[in-house]
């Protein structure tokens, strides 16, 4: 549009001057007195018409060509609103570059809306789902027991203190989960060695691992983090808790080590491995390598959620590799700790 209005504003400055220029140097007698003929008139006024004509033509193009994009992210935007999670604004008509941008960046917006409700809506099944069986389990041996049918013993109260446990346990992976999407999750900051942390979390699960088949091989080395250690304790622990259900029996290795910049917490098993390009998926929620598998060992698939969550919070994340049939591997890593930050921990417990 700029470039159009100097155009217009140049060929109607310049243009009738150009003209009596170049008339006069052809035609030097033509002209017998200074009087204006409707004819000078017209030499001025074309260039001006011309110039707005072409200035409404080429402005009508670019309005139409920047309203009709917008109009289709408005009629899409309409159309989510009500509900209609397929809308997409069109592709076929090209724009300028800004609308071309709108339009690209509202149905990235639109895929990212449409596949929040898609988890929303098979989380809301699995959540209900998972906490339907033990909750059915529970009600069938609690009328059981009133009824007689069952006899009471320490076996019977365990298996039902288990269900129980495994309900919590679920309850505070959604909490957790929850916390970490609405961006409220809570952590108490303070330089740990995350060696330490994780030693007690393998402590408390070897028994649990050892009953599985699953020995432990701990490689520790000292690896200090700014982060809450409850939530990267509760991390771990679902972290043994997934191999153990999954892995089967054989050896677990558990470690840490130091990079550059960060603090690498790893679990290396020995089992199945996971599928073909699961690497990926591994830590959405309820995702499951094998459905039948997973649902007789118990798991909510819940487990390495939480520990991207937990990992995420502390501004670091989660991956995991894998070979099939040579097992897999997960690592939480975490920024390393500043390490005047180290030293004035170290000092305080000194005088502690």
């Amino acid at each position: 549009m700029l470039a159009v209005a100097l155009v217009t504003g140049g060929a109607a400055a310049f243009g009738p001057y150009l003209y009596y220029t170049l008339l006069d140097w052809l035609y030097p007698n033509l002209w017998g007195d200074d009087a204006w003929t409707f004819g000078d008139y017209l030499v001025f006024a074309a260039p001006i018409v011309l110039g707005l004509a072409i200035a409404v033509a080429l402005g009508w193009r670019v309005a139409k060509g920047i309203a009709r994009p917008v109009e289709e992210v408005a009629e899409a935007a309409r159309a989510i609103a009500a509900g209609d999670f397929h809308a997409r604004a069109g592709h076929e008509r090209r724009g300028s570059g800004e609308t071309e941008s709108l339009v690209a960046d509202f149905n990235s917006m639109a895929d990212r809306l449409e596949q929040a409700e898609a988890e929303l809506r098979y989380s809301n099944s699995a959540i209900a789902h998972e906490l339907r069986t033990p909750l059915t389990i529970l009600r069938g041996r609690l009328q059981g027991l009133a009824d007689g049918v069952f006899q009471a013993d320490s076996q019977l109260y365990g298996r039902l203190t288990q269900h129980v446990e495994d309900l919590s346990r679920l309850v505070e992976d959604l909490r957790t989960l929850g916390l970490f999407s609405a961006g409220q999750i809570e952590l108490r900051l303070e330089v740990i060695d995350l060696a330490e942390e994780a030693a007690k979390v393998v402590e408390m699960m070897e028994p649990d691992l050892a009953v599985a088949g699953v020995e432990v091989h701990a490689h520790f080395v000292p690896a200090y983090v700014r982060g809450d250690g409850a939530r990267l304790r509760q991390a771990l622990l679902a972290l043994l808790d997934n191999a153990r259900r999954y892995a089967g029996a054989g050896i677990l290795t558990v470690g840490t080590r130091v990079e550059t910049a960060q603090v690498v917490l790893y679990c290396t098993d020995f089992g199945p491995g996971l599928p073909k390009g699961a690497e990926s998926r591994v830590f959405d929620r309820f995702w499951r390598g094998d459905e039948s598998r997973s649902r007789a060992s118990g798991g909510s698939g819940l487990g390495l959620a939480v520990v991207r969550a937990v990992a995420r919070a502390h501004q670091g994340d989660a991956l995991a590799y894998s070979r099939p049939g040579a097992g897999t591997t997960v690592e939480i890593r975490l920024p390393l700790a500043d390490q005047a930050a180290v030293e004035a921990q170290a000092a305080q417990v000194g005088r502690g």
